[in-house]
């Protein structure tokens, strides 16, 4: 007949119960951060108490107690533990779920629908495979041909290819924000932005960025990755997991996105220089300024916005990574 009420924001627990001390009358005091709602629900037991206590507000708290210090005899459960972006991530899977749920209902048969949409997705992850494998096959073997004569003429041989995959690449973007796949928006317009910069910018309105090796570079890292992210997602529309390609899916980015970021940079330092001399899209303020601003200021400003976008995909893909392959943390009892 455990004794449990909220006071003032204050949870009291008292019991008689056989604990560490024995048989005993064991009791706490825990005064929350923010406030909560004063009526607690529990369940008993043979092994333990389980409390449930709601915040009066529905919101992130930077600890549990009013107090810094954490008590000695307070854990986290590991088993149950979300952090913020996790729990985000959750809520908005069941809110999109939810939501699909009453479209499909209100729409049409459920049934007809979701294979309608998962004949949509098969599509288009099955041509954007074949597209970067396209691009993939066609660099390496001219490489082994070639050698580095491959290189310098990477842009004129690919770069149709890659237009028509990068624009494609669009409809990724609006299938997560409208809510057909589940994949955050952010990191998918992050990538989608970042790439088409580096390809109609930087390589497609410059002639003297398209003879240089570091096209091949990036082309390379880029096609590298999507050879087997789009065939997981083919895959996954027909409910199947090719155990290979799934480790693949996850781990293979992890060298390779960091050098893809690299050779973008990298293509952005040489082009400096380019758009200097040749004053492309740099502009005068009006007057009284009269000041020039060259391009390659922005171009420095976007090295800055690349590594920040290489740590916000990075994350992203780690947190992905670790959900598929991570162990969970034990209690300490």
């Amino acid at each position: 007949n455990p004794a449990i009420s909220i006071t003032e924001n204050v949870l009291h627990f008292k019991a008689q119960g056989h604990g560490a001390k024995g048989d005993n009358v064991y009791e706490f005091h825990l005064e929350f951060l923010d406030l909560v709602k004063p009526e607690p629900v529990y369940k008993l037991t043979q092994r333990q108490v389980n409390i449930t206590v709601q915040k009066k507000v529905s919101q992130w708290w930077e600890r549990l107690t009013k107090q810094e210090k954490r008590p000695l005899f307070l854990a986290p459960d590991f088993d149950r533990w979300l952090d913020e972006s996790d729990a985000e991530m959750e809520l908005r899977a069941k809110e999109e779920e939810r939501l699909n749920k009453l479209r499909l209902e209100s729409q049409g048969s459920p049934e007809t629908l979701t294979s309608l949409k998962k004949g949509y997705l098969f599509m288009y992850n099955l041509v954007q495979f074949l597209g970067f494998s396209w691009i993939f096959v066609n660099l390496t073997v001219r490489f082994f041909i070639l050698g580095k004569e491959s290189f310098y003429d990477t842009f004129h041989t690919v770069a149709d290819m890659m237009y028509f995959c990068q624009m494609l690449a669009v409809v990724e973007t609006i299938n997560a924000a409208i809510g057909v796949t589940s994949s955050p928006v952010m990191p998918s317009l992050i990538q989608l932005l970042g790439r088409n910069f580096i390809l109609f910018i930087i390589f497609g309105t410059m002639e003297e960025m398209q003879n240089k090796a570091v096209v091949f570079f990036v082309f390379y890292m880029w096609s590298a990755i999507e050879i087997f992210r789009y065939p997981f997602y083919m895959l996954s529309c027909i409910d199947m997991d090719w155990k290979v390609l799934t480790w693949l899916r996850y781990t293979v980015w992890i060298p390779i996105y960091p050098l893809g970021c690299l050779a973008e940079a990298v293509s952005v330092i040489q082009s400096i220089p380019i758009f200097n001399e040749t004053g492309r899209f740099s502009f005068t303020l009006p007057y009284p300024v009269k000041i020039k601003v060259r391009f390659s200021f922005f171009l420095q400003i976007y090295l800055i916005m690349l590594f920040l976008g290489l740590y916000i995909n990075f994350r992203h893909l780690y947190k992905q990574r670790r959900r598929r392959y991570g162990q969970k943390k034990k209690k300490i009892h």
